[in-house]
């Protein structure tokens, strides 16, 4: 079915983990420009409200339903007013978007989405880690295990996953932390290190390293229910590891010739 263009997009925004720099510049300018902004109050520092413009309509779904929240964006959108839906972290990673854009499809609405930064990146950066280190892992997975809001698919069981030994970033398992360290223990060695990642880049926010067989015991003790990210992989123990090629003085590509041993790229962009 072709989409209104009489109406305005609706703009969903991902506003990332929790410290207002870390909104792109396209979601800032969207949100200072927007009539209504319909935003999830619970995960959602409110100082990304203060972009807003004066006279904006502001909307908390905490304590709404789907059946709530869509009607709403439509009448606004259809009141020719535009509309910024923000929703923490990434939209591509348990935002329960989805939903809301085959409603807004299926009511002909247009819809444009803003990406933004994933609370993995975010723990990363604090810890100074890269996720893919030649010959030691270059894979990043992104899961989180059952529970009682989503249903995982059973060929992506937490086990089944753990038997790759890669960078691991477990979402939304505070709660059944103890079962995910039986699965990841079917796997890692007992000694990998997890980065315990809670509300990352908030101002109280808290970040330690534990070995894996200690992560439901340390998560106990630090009374973690929500606002979590287990950060498995072994690139946590920072050890001396081959470098990468890309810089390497003998590795040539379109950019850099081997034969310049000057040192100076041959191109302004390296």
């Amino acid at each position: 079915m072709p989409l209104d263009s009489t109406y305005l997009p609706i703009y969903f925004i991902g506003v990332g983990p929790g410290d207002p720099e870390l909104l792109t510049v396209k979601g800032q300018r969207i949100i200072q420009a927007a009539d209504v902004i319909i935003y999830a109050d619970s995960l959602i520092s409110t100082e990304i409200l203060s972009f807003a413009k004066p006279n904006a309509e502001i909307i908390a779904t905490s304590g709404l339903t789907l059946e709530e929240i869509v009607p709403l964006m439509i009448e606004r959108c259809k009141s020719h007013k535009s509309v910024a839906r923000l929703h923490s972290g990434d939209l591509t990673l348990y935002s329960a978007v989805n939903e809301q854009l085959q409603e807004l499809r299926a009511a002909q609405i247009p819809c444009q989405l803003i990406p933004g930064i994933s609370v993995f990146q975010a723990a990363a950066a604090e810890l100074q880690v890269e996720l893919t280190v030649p010959e030691l892992v270059q894979t990043i997975i992104l899961t989180r295990i059952q529970g009682r809001a989503s249903a995982m698919p059973p060929t992506e069981t937490l086990a089944s996953l753990a038997a790759h030994r890669s960078s691991l970033c477990l979402y939304l398992a505070a709660g059944q932390i103890a079962e995910a360290q039986r699965q990841l223990l079917l796997h890692y060695p007992p000694d990998t290190p997890v980065a315990i990642c809670y509300r990352v880049s908030w101002p109280d926010a808290k970040i330690s390293i534990v070995p894996l067989d200690q992560l439901a015991a340390t998560s106990a003790n630090q009374g973690l229910l929500r606002s979590t990210m287990y950060l498995i992989s072994p690139a946590l123990a920072q050890v001396k590891t081959a470098r990468s090629r890309l810089y390497h003085p003998s590795h040539s590509h379109i950019f850099r010739d081997t034969e310049n041993s000057t040192g100076v790229s041959l191109n302004q962009h390296d």
